[in-house]
């Protein structure tokens, strides 16, 4: 093996470790001693009650695992938002499960724990997926409410989203396993069907405490909003259960009886495994972002049995595009090729770049998979559309805009995965989070911006350096270099994967090797939810 194999392998086991690590942080939520204290009340953690709850032997999707990641330092942090999310499989019917996590600040919603659960309910409601709320919450973080509260995709949206749901006709779950306060209160009661754990549950507008400042009234908060109280005089919930596990199996039973939808009748044949293996995969990632590779060699490596069918493979060659399976579902995958390639022309063209006769191809080929009903997928690598007077006179500007317009029509579910680069307008054309992917994932050697970090770095110091100098103020070469080495990282900072994970920019940060097993999952939510919308790109750019 050569030393260039050998670093790259000692770089991805590095970052994988620091993926594997940076995970077992956030399983533990608030610390073992908070989850201590929870056991202590005969209560399961939040994790604990989906690991209990979903069928043994199937995977669990996670969605939005480092939400708030590095954030809310000040306030001691909210690990993972404070809630867990994904899909999994309960009586043998794929969810949206949805647990508060009462180790991190008693389950209390801080801005990101919002948007996470809204993400969640907005995956639940594209897939008409059912949904299972555990609530365990305190409310919302009263000392940050002005971020949670009023706005439209603040806490009050989730409940928006409750009715919306149950208008559609998709079945909604919960359980009370702890506090559920103030508007809070109203998840669980616009669901379909709400439970309740006898000592531990509780459901109420407003506590003891805030009824006694409001009203006068003493009372304590069991008898004010207890699970005998809702259960058998109010009628607010409707069975109680003596334990967490007690209650979870009621779940299971109401999950075992659900009626089948149609489905969208995505495409499936017999899995296979690819023809290399995991382990070689892996040494083809490359972990320098500046370094040219084979995007070809990658994209046989995840797809079954390494068969692609290439479309146009001799034209716009900086663009990969074509049909495969991955787990048996048929997909179109659209990547970045990332070595130089030769035209016909005999013009070399850029790794990484989008080009107008590769930005033609996509639009085209995007328009065929909406035609065969053929789920997309996106592999990102990606620095940007091609600049420059040659560029603009062959009008790349409305080539791309032809392949924005494409992939942001398509009917067909998207799913995307940041592999390397992902910069600029990039993002956008190889369906970033503004394009409505299903699902999107990054790898631990992905980078997120608007610009590469030393591009961004020496435009922003020329930005600093003319507005001193504006000032009246003299810089100097060792000055410069101390702004640039302040400012590249900085931006360092904001280009790791964790970082837009933590912000859900993207769902989470993943090895490479769940690639397939996410666009499986994927396809298969996708396929609860029948296409109703006709594909139409309206005025196309010819």
């Amino acid at each position: 093996m050569s030393t260039k194999t050998n670093d790259q392998s000692s770089s991805m086991a590095a970052m994988l470790q620091q993926l594997e690590e940076k995970y077992k942080q956030v399983k533990l939520g608030g610390g073992a001693k908070r989850i201590e204290k929870e056991h202590a009340k005969g209560k399961l953690t939040a994790r604990e009650r989906i690991d209990y709850l979903v069928d043994s032997d199937t995977e669990f999707l996670e969605v939005g695992a480092f939400v708030a990641d590095g954030m809310y330092k000040e306030e001691g942090g909210c690990p993972s938002g404070g809630v867990v999310t994904g899909i999994g499989f309960v009586s043998g019917r794929m969810c949206m499960i949805v647990a508060n996590d009462a180790t991190v600040k008693a389950g209390a919603w801080f801005p990101m724990t919002a948007k996470k659960n809204l993400r969640a309910q907005e995956i639940a409601m594209e897939n008409r997926l059912p949904v299972i709320y555990l609530v365990d919450s305190a409310g919302v973080f009263l000392p940050m409410q002005n971020e949670i509260f009023p706005d439209k995709e603040h806490f009050g949206r989730q409940f928006r989203n409750n009715a919306k749901m149950s208008a559609m006709g998709i079945v909604q779950v919960a359980a009370i396993m702890g506090s559920c306060v103030a508007g809070g209160a109203y998840l669980p009661i616009m669901s379909d069907e709400a439970m309740i754990v006898d000592k531990t549950g509780s459901i109420f507008l407003a506590g003891s405490y805030l009824v006694k400042s409001a009203i006068g009234e003493r009372i304590d908060n069991e008898t004010l909003g207890g699970a005998t109280t809702h259960c058998e005089i109010s009628g607010v919930t409707d069975n109680k259960y003596e334990t967490d596990q007690e209650c979870l199996d009621a779940i299971r039973t109401i999950f075992d009886k659900i009626g089948h939808d149609a489905t969208a009748g995505f495409d499936r044949k017999e899995p296979k495994n690819p023809s290399i293996s995991s382990e070689e995969f892996l040494k083809l990632i490359p972990t320098d972002r500046v370094k040219p590779y084979e995007m070809l060699d990658l994209v046989k490596a995840m797809v079954d049995e390494s068969e692609f069918e290439e479309y146009k493979k001799d034209y716009g060659k900086t663009l990969i595009c074509g049909t495969a399976r991955i787990e048996g579902w048929a997909v179109g995958i659209v990547a970045n090729q990332r070595k130089i390639v030769k035209t016909a022309k005999g013009e070399m063209q850029m790794g990484g770049v989008i080009y107008s006769d590769s930005a033609d191809k996509a639009a085209r080929f995007i328009m065929n998979c909406n035609q065969r009903k053929i789920p997309l997928v996106f592999l990102q690598d990606v620095s940007g559309f091609m600049v420059g007077s040659k560029a603009e006179h062959g009008g790349i500007i409305k080539d791309g805009a032809k392949m924005v317009n494409a992939m942001a029509n398509s009917v067909v579910p998207k799913f995307t995965f940041l592999l390397g680069n992902s910069y600029g307008a990039g993002n956008y054309a190889m369906c970033g989070k503004a394009y409505d992917p299903r699902l999107i994932y990054s790898w631990p050697t992905a980078q997120m911006a608007v610009m590469s970090g030393s591009a961004a770095a020496n435009t922003l110091l020329q930005i600093k350096v003319s507005a001193l100098k504006k000032q009246g103020k003299e810089i100097s070469e060792e000055d410069e270099k101390q702004l640039l080495d302040e400012i590249s990282k900085k931006y360092q900072e904001e280009l790791s994967p964790y970082y837009a994970a933590s912000r859900l920019w993207v769902d989470g940060v993943i090895d490479p090797r769940e690639t397939r097993k996410v666009i499986s999952m994927g396809i298969e939510a996708a396929n609860h939810a029948p296409i109703a919308e006709r594909f139409n790109v309206g005025v196309i750019q010819t």
